[in-house]
């Protein structure tokens, strides 16, 4: 099921480009949110129709 062989692969190496851009994509916007609910900046809330979560 599991090989080391995969990620030596094109798709492989895609997918750890993808976990890599993800895990960096969640730590940043996490450390963005820690700042602005630090200075009490206007956010919209999940019953605005702005708020649209990108996947």
């Amino acid at each position: 099921m599991y090989s080391k062989a995969f990620f030596r692969t094109k798709l492989g190496q895609a997918s750890l480009a993808s976990i890599v851009a993800t895990t960096a994509m969640i730590a940043l916007t996490t450390q963005m949110n820690a700042g602005l609910q630090e200075t009490h900046f206007a956010q919209p809330t999940a019953a605005s129709p702005i708020l649209v979560e990108m996947a």
